[in-house]
């Protein structure tokens, strides 16, 4: 993963060319951003893939926290072993040194035959704990024994193990405050936080939607029909104004549903709107508060989607500094179609550029 001044293309980085590699790129490509928190925590991935300290990965719902642990993992000289995953909040209580450690046979009433845990099975790789939040007390005892010197035993066994793992755990809250409120053991999260990544929400880095969306389109068409479907300008617009509590999932979602919608070959924004009832709200306290025919309201509704466009024509050429291909490429519409656009406003794209 490179940075090159305010953009940050994701290539994954792996020391060999053992086989691994198209793992690598396809996990990459799918980290998509240029906004500097993006890049930021991409570079510390990179960095902190090299160790073998216990990870904690920080961010809200949808943020892609497994999709960087996994980065992590095959970007390390652990990609050659397994990467486990368990999602915490699924380990029973009363199960959960068996579930990580193993269990013998007769270890307990059900246990007919020997088992190996989440551990054995991540032998030499990476162990990822998804919602660590979610560990009981007694989980995050047992959790924080096995971290102080990866050494374990099966349940009902008495030979002991050392484990060749690293931890990556990840929680959608304030570890800090958890522990601060006795919800968590504050010295279990010291082991944790050895290194830390936060991966920003979507509304903090808007700006990266101009590389998501055509993304994450053309994956919705991979999914679906195959058809390469773009974004409108006003539809972006549309996308921008709204703060995205579910973060890139929720949007992938959004897109997903807006392709299958879309009856050409643009997204805009009544499709948008058709598929997400948070989209329809926006904008509804700029439209005209008085009643008119319906010829009227019609050329409302244009002039309200001309101006929005115009002021996204006239952001992108003053964030490209005037640069019509730049604006076009960086927003997935055809030149000729931004030029026309540029024209029929009568956008000064030089003026912009000397902004």
């Amino acid at each position: 993963m490179r940075t090159n001044g305010s953009s940050c293309t994701q290539t994954a980085v792996c020391p060999e060319d053992d086989g691994y590699g198209q793992a690598c790129t396809a996990l990459a490509q799918n980290l998509v951003g240029h906004s500097a928190p993006f890049c930021e925590a991409m570079e510390l991935v990179k960095l902190y893939a090299a160790w073998s300290a216990p990870l904690l990965i920080a961010g809200e719902t949808g943020t892609g926290k497994e999709l960087v642990a996994r980065a992590v993992h095959y970007q390390s000289q652990r990609r050659h072993c397994p990467f486990i995953p368990v999602n915490c909040a699924t380990l029973p209580d009363t199960l959960v040194e068996s579930e990580l450690f193993g269990h013998t046979r007769g270890a307990f009433t059900d246990a007919s035959q020997a088992r190996q845990g989440l551990v054995r099975l991540a032998e030499g790789g990476t162990l990822f704990l998804d919602e660590v939040e979610a560990l009981s007390p007694r989980g995050q005892g047992v959790l924080l024994r096995f971290l102080q010197d990866s050494s374990y035993r099966a349940l009902g066994g008495n030979q002991l193990h050392h484990a060749d793992v690293r931890i990556v755990a990840a929680s959608n809250v304030d570890l800090h405050e958890k522990a601060a409120a006795r919800m968590f053991r504050d010295d279990l999260l010291y082991r944790l936080d050895a290194f830390r990544v936060s991966l920003p929400p979507l509304r903090e880095r808007l700006d990266d939607l101009t590389l998501l969306v055509p993304h994450l389109l053309a994956k919705a068409a991979r999914q679906t029909d195959g058809l390469a479907r773009r974004i409108g300008g006003p539809a972006l617009a549309l996308l921008h104004a709204y703060d995205w509590p579910g973060n890139v999932r929720q949007l992938e979602h959004v897109l997903l549903k807006a392709h299958v919608v879309c009856q050409g070959s643009e997204v805009g924004v009544e499709d948008l709107r058709r598929c997400a009832p948070e989209l329809a709200r926006i904008g509804v306290a700029a439209m005209p508060a008085t009643a008119a025919p319906a010829d009227s309201l019609r050329a409302a509704k244009r002039a309200a989607a001309d101006q929005a466009e115009r002021r996204f024509i006239e952001d992108w050429l003053s964030r490209t500094a005037g640069n019509i291909s730049e604006a076009a490429r960086l927003t997935g519409i055809e030149r000729a179609s931004l030029s026309r656009l540029v024209k029929k406003y009568g956008v000064k794209a030089r003026a912009l550029g000397s902004v």
